[in-house]
């Protein structure tokens, strides 16, 4: 069910309060793109299932697409919407971000993701081990941004979108990073959170009502 009366720059995200729908919201927040969004917690409505089969969020909609993978949600978004690009100019800087971006997921992100399973499905034991990895890691590489301004970069990309999501959460992870040897890692989330986009990613869009589906 797309919303074939939205015009073609006006999204509806279906999000929830986990870190993919944040990482989205961030994307359209940096993009400068407008959205609604329809605020999911555990039930599914019925209408999900016709925009993503697994019924897994977020799940991004216009009148013409419905996307539901955060990095296909991305390449769309970048490749269609020229302004405010995240990726650099030339095929071999857009390769090497997507590398860092791939090794953010499988690295960093998926540790995030163990601290923030479902609690059916906790394992503190698995827990735990992911806790003290991801720690350990981001105190080992905090000396890394200190070369640049944002990740590997003196220009905001989609690095930097995926990443902050995860650092803003690391508090309610119970991780807690030593503030003398990761101080440019805590300086560049300062920077990061500063930003009027990440700002906005945190408070509520506007919201559409059950009718307005």
């Amino acid at each position: 069910m797309l919303h074939s009366s939205l015009p073609p720059t006006q999204f509806v995200l279906y999000a929830d309060d986990g870190y993919d729908s944040h990482v989205v919201r961030l994307l359209l927040e940096e993009k400068r793109l407008a959205y609604q969004m329809r605020l999911l917690h555990d039930d599914r409505p019925e209408e999900l299932a016709e925009l993503n089969p697994y019924l897994s969020l977020p799940v991004l909609v216009n009148r013409d697409v419905s996307l539901y993978e955060t990095n296909i949600i991305f390449e769309y978004l970048e490749e269609r919407h020229q302004a405010y690009k995240l990726l650099p100019t030339t095929p071999k800087e857009r390769a090497n971000v997507r590398l860092l971006a791939w090794r953010l997921q499988r690295d960093w992100l998926a540790l995030g993701k163990t601290l923030w399973t479902h609690p059916d499905s906790f394992d503190e034991k698995k827990a735990a081990h992911a806790k003290k990895t991801l720690s350990d890691s981001l105190t080992t590489l905090a000396p890394l941004f200190a070369r640049h301004e944002y990740f590997m970069s003196d220009e905001f990309g989609w690095c930097d979108v995926l990443l902050l999501p995860l650092l803003w959460r690391l508090p309610k992870l119970g991780v807690t990073l030593p503030a003398t040897l990761c101080r440019p890692l805590l300086e560049y989330q300062e920077r990061g959170f500063a930003r009027q986009a990440f700002k906005n990613s945190l408070a509520p869009a506007p919201m559409l009502d059950d009718d307005e589906i």
